[in-house]
């Protein structure tokens, strides 16, 4: 009985609550003070008032006792009731819930869940037996953690939230059940069912417009390869074929000028284009009514999830980058990225000069403008790299401007072409600089003129074209999606055989009647007849043309054959290489160069691949070099495979028919299994 009433006793009541019960006693306390100053200024007065008062106390003394084991008795009972009330609201909320333990073995589970399961699941069971993506890898690690992801059970998608709970002090509560001290929590999940949500936002996201560029990439030379009377024939079955091609996708087409369209289709429709791999392209290559040239397209895509405006400023910089790319090929851009199509053929070089006489017009007074010029190539810097900033030199010395050439390392094959400008007194010793040295010059005021690259993590200094505002670009090779963005003027010509060529070019323009030394004339050949090796790849008749005005200038072709010979132990190497080569898949040749005592193994692993070309039945030869830490890939290729779209798979690039990439490791067999690979899926997916 006394103990009883000890834990009678203990029961307290706290807060407002307790504060709302003792109104009554405040009440007397205050109306006894003004008894007592009634009683001061009328005796009588104060006597009754004093009777009321001492009433009203006892009856509110009263009160407090007998209703506080009332009310404490009122809360206990509400308190289970709404106990019941809690838990019958989450047994049949609307909503699957459950409790888990650390171990994803279920405690308790509402109705909903039950019957998502289908079954009433066993204790001591997992939940990932049931929904196998609930497994406890993917538990939250901390408290209060909340993991989100996706869940797909019986036929509906679900995104289920698991957060965990803290429990702390759960072993001193009951002897039920007993956790482990440092897993005092559960594992709260609820799934929602997302089926007809995701459904509709794919369903709006299909509905969704893109927009479309389609130019002809070779209008002139098509229609000028056609006699006059048949020109509309041919125009009329190009514009068929458009039309007839985005038709089939509930498309619209626009024709905007003689060799360019517009087209709007949906994003769903769009799909089924990506599918089919732009069959368009080749559809209109197939038209030929006695055109002795084949007409080829450039496709460019936006697709962007903000606005319709976004999407066609993406179409614009797709058509730009399918034309730089050398065209007869489609790129989508969006917001995640760039993708290509097509671009599997050689393209027809263009004869006309125009675009190297407004470039070089705009290369004049940009050079006019500056104080400084500086001219760089691409890391290991090569000899058409190296004759084409020579060029560049000269242009800006024959408009009374400094210009340096910025070269970090000089290969070993690059030397006796190096050394002659070093030897020669009339070139200043300030000709060349290190990185550091471009850095610590350049200014608000300088210039930075980029050859034979356009990616800004190939050029020898990066850091300098963050310190200039003032950036032109001539290459080459086709651009890629990581190009130099912010360049002034870029002149990009997948169609020249090097970047020689076109600065050759360039200098017929930028002034009249230019007089070039005979070093720097030999040095601008050197480039040319690398590139081309010995002007049997990839050359056109620009190409025979710029070989022509260099010769006219001086240019030395037999110094530059004996400057460019090998000495025994490279040849000794590029022998060990071509002896290592292995036939893939019946015409890929994939040599490999270890531990050779040269000084420049890439430079060796070019010459081998082009070599490997010569054997019969090879369309495309890769040679896998190491140098400095490094493993590094020259794909060469004569018509029918473009080893460029290879190079890119491996976050390389170049051109069609000769293309470099570079591994981070030493791994060869890795890197070479990581080739194959990349052949092996290109071939599967029909691009090459």
């Amino acid at each position: 009985m006394l103990e009883k009433k000890n834990e009678t006793e203990k029961l307290k009541l706290r807060g407002q609550l307790k504060m709302y019960i003792q109104w009554p006693s405040i009440m007397a306390v205050l109306l006894i003070a003004m008894n007592v100053w009634v009683y001061i200024i009328d005796h009588r007065a104060g006597s009754l008032m004093g009777i009321f008062v001492l009433i009203y106390s006892l009856i509110a003394l009263g009160l407090y006792f007998r209703s506080k084991t009332v009310l404490l008795k009122d809360l206990v009972e509400f308190a289970a009731q709404y106990g019941i009330v809690q838990n019958t609201l989450l047994k049949e909320l609307t909503l699957p819930y459950a409790i888990l333990m650390s171990d994803g073995k279920t405690i308790w589970m509402n109705d909903l869940f039950k019957e998502l399961l289908g079954c009433k699941p066993r204790r001591d069971v997992p939940i990932s037996k049931y929904i196998p993506e609930l497994n406890r890898s993917i538990f939250p690690k901390e408290l209060q953690d909340t993991v989100e992801m996706d869940v797909y059970f019986a036929d509906r998608e679900f995104k289920a939230e698991l957060r965990q709970v803290s429990v702390e002090g759960f072993n001193n509560t009951g002897l039920l059940l007993q956790m482990p001290a440092e897993k005092e929590y559960f594992i709260a999940v609820h799934l929602q069912d997302v089926t007809d949500l995701n459904r509709y936002i794919k369903e709006n996201e299909e509905q969704r417009l893109v927009a479309g560029l389609i130019y002809i990439d070779n209008y002139d030379e098509v229609i000028n390869s056609v006699e006059e009377v048949r020109q509309s024939l041919l125009m009329a079955l190009v514009d068929r074929k458009i039309n007839q091609y985005i038709a089939k996708v509930d498309g619209i087409v626009k024709k905007m000028e003689t060799d360019k369209y517009f087209i709007v289709l949906k994003k769903q429709y769009f799909k089924e284009l990506e599918a089919d791999k732009f069959s368009l392209l080749d559809d209109v290559k197939s038209v030929n009514i006695g055109n002795g040239i084949p007409a080829t397209l450039s496709i460019g895509l936006g697709l962007s999830n903000d606005a319709y405006s976004q999407g066609y400023n993406y179409a614009r910089v797709a058509i730009d980058l399918a034309l730089a790319r050398g065209g007869d090929q489609a790129v989508i851009k969006d917001s995640h990225g760039i993708t290509y199509y097509g671009g599997k053929r050689e393209q027809t070089s263009k004869n006309t000069r125009v675009k190297a006489r407004v470039k070089a017009e705009a290369l004049r007074e940009f050079i006019t403008l500056k104080d400084r010029i500086f001219v760089m190539g691409h890391k290991l810097t090569d000899a058409d790299a190296f004759g084409a900033a020579i060029g560049i030199c000269r242009a800006a010395a024959s408009m009374e401007k400094k210009a340096y050439v910025v070269i970090n390392e000089v290969s070993a094959s690059l030397r006796p072409l190096y050394e002659c400008f070093i030897k020669d007194s009339n070139y200043s010793e300030g000709l060349f600089l290190k990185s550091a040295q471009a850095i610590e010059m350049a200014d608000e005021n300088s210039m930075v003129v980029v050859v034979d690259t356009n990616r800004p993590k190939m050029t020898e200094c990066e850091e300098l074209l963050k310190k200039t505002k003032t950036i032109v670009v001539l290459d080459h090779h086709r651009q890629s999606s990581d190009n130099i963005e912010n360049a002034l003027l870029s002149y990009i010509e997948p169609y020249a055989s090097s970047a020689c060529e076109m600065v050759a070019e360039v200098l017929q323009y930028i002034v009249d009647d230019i007089k070039i030394p005979k070093i720097e004339a030999s040095s601008m050949y050197a480039g040319i007849m690398i590139d081309t090796n010995n002007f049997v790849n990839h050359t056109g008749v620009r190409t025979f043309e710029a070989a022509a005005f260099l010769r006219r200038c001086g240019a030395d072709i037999t110094h530059v054959r004996k400057m460019f010979r090998d000495d025994m132990d490279s040849y000794r190497a590029k022998a060990e290489i071509i002896s290592s080569a292995e036939v893939y898949h019946k015409k890929f040749a994939i040599a490999r160069g270890t531990a050779l005592k040269i000084e420049s193994p890439t430079i060796i692993g070019a010459q081998a691949a082009n070599e490997l070309l010569d054997i019969n039945n090879i369309k495309a030869s890769f040679v896998l070099t190491e140098y400095n830490g490094r493993i590094y890939v020259s794909a060469r290729s004569i018509d029918e495979v473009n080893v460029q779209i290879i190079m890119e798979r491996l976050g390389g690039g170049g051109h069609m028919n000769a293309s470099g990439a570079q591994f981070d490791h030493t791994d060869m067999n890795e890197a070479i299994s990581s080739l194959m690979k990349v052949i092996d899926d290109m071939i599967k997916g029909g691009d090459i």
